[in-house]
Parts: structure tokens; sequence; C-alpha cells
């Protein structure tokens, strides 16, 4: 039988109140107090945090305070990878990142995903991936939402709400994101 977590990641129903889960929460946010309160600029000791609370990076992971997630474990990104200021990564699945990924201020990456179900709603939740390839800039006040895949060399448009996949190389933009450009290599 699997546990919440096993469940969690795999973007099954799990129970968000498991103590597992609750405990894994709060060493995030005690790292993340840590970040974004006592440490605040990116210091030698703010980077051990960083690397603590998303051990799967590459190298020059820059995070700008204050930034927010759920676990961190569930986030891996590859080199060269820039989250400005009050980004959040809901990671109940993984995320996976590029490496050459730049993050305006206020984006937010959505994995968590609820019933529509009222009942259900009350003590059930799911999680689907979100992927970001290599070379995109992901515009300030974006949102991702859960089970997006975002191709290599795209560009995310300030304020736009993803709600389907981009292909490669594209502009999207908008509420819904639209692809209104392909971009040249």
């Amino acid at each position: 039988m699997k546990t919440e977590k096993e469940k969690m990641i795999d973007g099954e129903a799990y129970l968000a109140g498991d103590p597992i889960l609750v405990k894994d929460r709060r060493k995030a946010k005690n790292l993340l107090h840590r970040l974004n309160v006592i440490e605040y600029r990116i210091t030698k000791k703010a980077r051990e945090i960083i690397q603590e609370l998303i051990p799967n990076t590459g190298a020059n992971l820059y995070i700008e305070p204050p930034f927010f997630c759920d676990y961190g474990y569930n986030i891996s990104c590859g080199d060269n990878v820039y989250f400005n200021v009050n980004c959040v990564v809901l990671d109940g699945a993984k995320v996976s990142i590029g490496s050459n990924v730049f993050f305006a201020p206020n984006v937010h990456l959505y994995t968590a995903n609820h019933p529509l179900d009222a009942e259900s709603r009350k003590t059930l939740e799911n999680a689907l991936p979100i992927s970001i390839g290599d070379d995109c800039w992901i515009g300030g006040n974006s949102i991702i939402l859960p089970g997006i895949t975002i191709g290599n060399g795209c560009v995310i448009g300030a304020g736009s709400v993803v709600t389907k996949n981009i292909p490669d190389n594209s502009l999207a933009v908008g509420n819904p994101a639209k692809v209104i450009k392909q971009l040249n290599l």
C-alpha cells in the first residue's frame, strides 16, 4: 500500500493532513523562515539554506527572497535558474525546471489540484507535475497551473495564466495564455 507521500508524488488523491507531509511542510517552512526573514540577503548561509531546501539543482540557482514553496524536495532545476522576489512554487508534485530559466517577480507555479466534489475536497487533494524547458523567461505575475509543460526557449508574457501546454520556442500571453508568435532560435 502506498504512503500518502507516494500518492502525492504519483499524482493520486492523497490526504494533505498526513503527519509525514505535515512534518515535511513544517521543515520547509522553517527553512523558508530562515531564508526570507533571518538571512534575506543572498549570503553563503542563504545559499546553504537554499541547497537544503531544494537539493536537486544544478549550478547557480539564485533565489531573491522572499520565496515560498510547500516541500522544496519536489523542485529540480538545471543550471543558471533565477527566481525574482515573491515567487511561489506549490510543489506537491514534481516541478522540473531546465537550465537558463528566469522567473520575474510574483510568478506562481501550482501543482496542487483539488476535487470538484465539495465533500471530497474537505480531505483530499492531488498534484500534477509542471515542467519548464531550457532557456525560458516567465514574466511577472504569471501563473502556471497543474500538469503544464512549457517547452524550451519559451517566453510567457507578464500576467499570463498558463492553462495549456506551450510548445518549444513560443511567445504566449494572456488569460488564458495563448501562443501569439513562434520565436526564432
